[in-house]
């Protein structure tokens, strides 16, 4: 029968790889024989053929070419001892174990918390009242009275069941700091891949934190209220900064004393691997001994194995292989498509755990990305349901990742492509005989900020600089990366070879040379490093750059500390500096000879410190060919000018000294340096100047010699005049930055290129009018604060204020700080700008939704705080707006 027939009764078929086929079922006559016909179901469709399940096959047999018979059935399993039956296994489901531990002492708050509960979700109640009663019989908690109190937050476990945790975020953010312990999940994924076992096992403590106690003198610190009655934690409580890392170092410390064979651990959970069953079973039954004896519980239904798949990290391991599970595939698939914000975050949320398993994940879901951005509304469109139907489909037909294999006759291989929304690259593993290999993983990700602008062959070093940082964390760095970009990427970094415009900054090429160079042995395969293979080579034998484009990279000199005692005579430093004397800018330029410890300098008016650098590379080399040197050492701290040497010098002399239409910044000065460098072998180094005097060599010693050679000294009525402007400028960047405090005001001139002091800062804030007259209106206080807010309940008396941080990827620069009066409680709205709009947006967010509408808010009279939009909004809700502290 051909298969184009299909039958009424829809059907899914699911492979053991994940995949699934949408089919029909048919009722059909068959035979096996050609004599006695039934009727019987078979599975069809248009692009499958027809299939007969074993219920029928079993009847028959199949005779091959030879003459064999061949019997239809099912094989039967492989009988394993499972680590299940094993003695001392709990079947209590709420067991708690005691680690044989001293009391732990853990860090104490640096001030106290005290939190109220809020109101928690009502199918919880009775569960957690259960629970309560539960854990105070088992005397992990117990009653207590504290000054401490915060609140309860029940979490839904998978399975269905409630896990008691505690909201400590107030605790936290006043709990000292102690070093983390915990494994990165991904390193061990990565590590667990490496070892291409046939067997595994796992085993998961119950309740962990729960069996661990805690000293009393670090016990009020816990306390939360239910019903209330005041309770505190005996044993180490869930939702707390270090109850993980406590956890984990303690279970560490019980298998490292009881000598347990190679495990995989992450907090309470524990996976051992093996070639057989036999070996995987001894390995966990040690280590099921070991935590036994240690004191903790462990579920019957909790351990698992041995067997040739597993859960491990929420990941199905197979043969080393990391495989997305079948639930977590028909969860996704079941999803209907999201119809607010939240939900396509919490589908994004799923998927995006899978990203490394899907090629160009970031492309493919950045419809969905689009709808949940804060300053976009919720638009579900054509676009975003067919990537939802993709991304869907890209679970289903993922592919298993690993495993990592190692040997001469493995070649890693990455591949490496800039596409026009942003970098993409996967990592494959080849042996002999394989066309393609296995992969190790996919990543992509859109371009951020300028990266966008980039030039093609940016775009591509990009790509592989992302692709090399990706693929060292899965076969580290002591292995052979054969990379595979569109375009050739290390002819750039060894060749001299670079683009004639850039868009990208000197410290972003000086980093991509650095990790593509250091990963690539300069050329040194013992031990190998990374090989360049060009794939998708277009037919233009250039691949679009023209003579002009191909730029020679002057040499780097080394370092000076290893330079030739001969060499270091043709060695200079150069520096140079800009200073406002008077009403004049003054520059100058200084060269420092180390061998004999002697400095040559010019000077002049007008131009900048940039300029004087240049001028102090010009006279290096004015000294050279004075002296007939053979080639030339230069040693600067500046990056534009080892930059230009190094890239720039030529491709502006192609392009006649000119930048996008434009003539150079000095380019009467350049052009006599391009024209001695023709005669003269030079060589350039970077100097790191910020370095500590502990680190510092002779390299940075003799640099501090050229910057101090390079400083302008004034005769005393300069510096008087001197003087005057810099408190000019100084009263300027005070009055203008909004009459700020003497640091805010500094950093305030920094950032805008002034350089000013401390002290002249200090002098201008302590004569200011203004700043007095807020100094005096901040004294003058009608009552005691903690008094105004004694009439009213939490929630009714807000305070909010805007607050200024550096610039996020997302381009957030603002945060909308809202803390309620009576308990102190701080609720933040991160916002790309400080207007009444996003006032509005944060307080409906942050505060009515969340704790109610409040009867009074107070603020400066800034603009985002103090206008018709506001007003209206306050009178809409019934809320007192008060404003205090007057806005500069």
């Amino acid at each position: 029968m051909p298969s184009s027939h299909s039958g009424v009764e829809s059907i899914c078929i699911s492979g053991v790889t994940g995949g699934s086929q949408q089919l029909t079922l048919l009722e059909a006559e068959i035979s096996l024989t050609g004599k006695d016909w039934h009727e019987h179901p078979i599975v069809t469709g248009p692009d499958a053929p027809c299939i007969l399940g074993i219920d029928y096959l079993r009847r028959g047999y199949f005779k091959d070419p030879k003459g064999y018979r061949w019997a239809f059935g099912i094989a039967a399993l492989e009988e394993v001892e499972q680590l299940s039956t094993l003695p001392g296994l709990s079947e209590d489901p709420s067991v708690v174990g005691s680690l044989k531990v001293e009391e732990q002492r853990v860090p104490i708050a640096t001030k106290t918390v005290h939190r109220r509960q809020y109101r928690t979700n009502r199918d919880s109640l009775v569960p957690i009242h259960q629970l309560i009663r539960r854990l105070e019989s088992q005397k992990v908690i117990s009653k207590t009275h504290s000054p401490f109190n915060s609140p309860i937050w029940p979490v839904r476990k998978p399975n269905g069941e409630w896990r008691l945790t505690v909201d400590y975020r107030g605790l936290n953010e006043v709990t000292p700091a102690m070093s983390a312990a915990v494994p990165d999940m991904l390193e061990l994924q990565y590590e667990l891949e490496s070892k291409a076992a046939k067997w595994y096992a796992t085993i998961d403590i119950a309740n962990a934190f729960f069996s661990i106690p805690i000293a009393p003198e670090c016990r009020p610190q816990f306390a939360f209220t239910w019903r209330g009655i005041q309770y505190t934690w005996n044993r180490l409580p869930q939702g707390w900064k270090h109850s993980s890392t406590i956890c984990h170092r303690l279970v560490h410390t019980a298998l490292e004393k009881g000598g347990a064979p190679e495990h995989l651990q992450f907090i309470d959970d524990i996976i051992v691997w093996g070639d057989t069953a036999e070996e995987v079973f001894e390995k966990g039954e040690k280590v099921i001994e070991i935590l036994l004896k240690a004191g903790f519980a462990i579920k019957r239904q909790k351990v698992k194995g041995p067997g040739r798949e597993i859960q491990f990290l929420g990941i199905k391991w197979q043969d080393g292989r990391r495989h997305i599970p079948m639930e977590v595939i028909n969860k996704i698939t079941a999803m209907a498509p999201p119809t607010t914000k939240k939900e396509t975050q919490s589908f994004l949320g799923a998927v995006g755990f899978w990203r490394m398993h899907i090629p160009n994940y970031s492309l493919i879901v950045s419809p969905l990305y689009h709808v949940t951005r804060k300053k976009n509304d919720f638009k579900w469109g054509p676009e975003q349901q067919q990537a939802f139907e993709q991304i869907k489909q890209e679970i289903t037909q993922a592919v298993a990742l690993g495993p990592v294999r190692t040997g001469q006759e493995i070649k890693n291989v990455l591949y490496t492509a800039a596409g026009e929304n942003g970098p993409s690259w996967s990592l494959w593993q080849r042996a002999h005989g394989e066309s393609r290999g296995r992969p190790l993983g996919f990543w992509s990700r859109g371009y951020k900020g300028s990266e966008a602008n980039y030039t093609l062959t940016e775009k591509e070093i990009l790509a592989a600089y992302e692709g090399i940082r990706a693929a060292s964390e899965v076969v580290g760095t002591e292995t052979q990366l054969l990379l595979a970009p569109r375009l050739p990427v290390l002819g750039w970094m060894f060749k001299g070879k670079a683009p004639s415009t850039h868009h990208a900054t000197d410290a972003t090429w000086s980093k991509w040379v650095a990790l593509i160079t250091q990963r690539a042995r300069i050329g040194n395969l013992d031990p190998p490093g990374l090989v360049e293979m060009i794939m998708n080579w277009p037919e233009s034998k250039d691949a679009g750059m023209s003579p002009e484009q191909e730029v020679k990279r002057a040499e780097e000199a080394p370092p000076y500390n290893e330079l030739p005692e001969e060499e270091k005579r043709y060695a200079l430093f150069t520096d140079g500096s800009c200073r406002i004397v008077g009403k004049h800018r003054r520059w100058k330029a200084a060269v420092w000879h180390p061998t004999r410890e002697t400095t040559e300098a010019v000077e002049g008016q007008g131009e900048s410190s940039q300029f004087a650098e240049v001028k102090a590379i010009q006279l290096a080399l004015e000294i050279a060919e004075r002296e007939k040197w053979p080639r030339l050492y230069i040693y600067t701290d500046s990056w534009v000018m080892a930059s230009a040497l190094w890239m720039w010098l030529q491709q502006w002399k192609q392009n006649n000294w000119q930048r996008k239409g434009k003539p150079i910044w000095a380019a009467e000065v350049w052009q006599d340096i391009a024209a001695r460098v023709e005669n003269l072998v030079v060589k350039v180094r970077h100097v790191d100047a910020h370095i500590p005097k502990s680190r510092a060599t002779d390299e940075h010693q003799h640099n501090q010699q050229a910057d101090q050679a390079a400083k302008i000294e004034v005769a005393q009525v300069d510096l008087d005049w001197q003087r005057k402007g810099e408190l000019f400028i100084a009263r300027w960047a005070h009055e203008t930055s909004g009459h700020q405090g003497r640091d805010a005001t500094y950093r305030w001139a920094r950032d805008r290129g002034v350089d000013l002091t401390i002290d002249t800062i200090a002098e201008i804030i302590h004569g200011c009018e203004t700043c007095a007259a807020i100094k005096q209106a901040k004294r003058v206080k009608p009552q005691r604060n903690e008094d105004r807010w004694m009439k009213y309940k939490y929630g009714e008396a807000w305070q909010i204020d805007y607050i200024t941080l550096p610039q996020t990827r997302q381009g957030k620069r603002h945060v909308l700080t809202m803390v309620e009066a009576t308990t102190g409680w701080l609720e933040t709205y991160p916002v790309s700008h400080a207007t009444a709009r996003n006032t509005i947006l944060g307080l409906e967010e942050r505060v009515l939704w969340r704790h109610g509408t409040p009867e009074r808010i107070e603020s400066d009279n800034g603009t985002h705080f103090r206008n018709n939009l506001i007003n209206a909004w306050a009178e809409e809700h019934g809320i007192e707006w008060v404003y205090h502290i007057p806005y500069h």
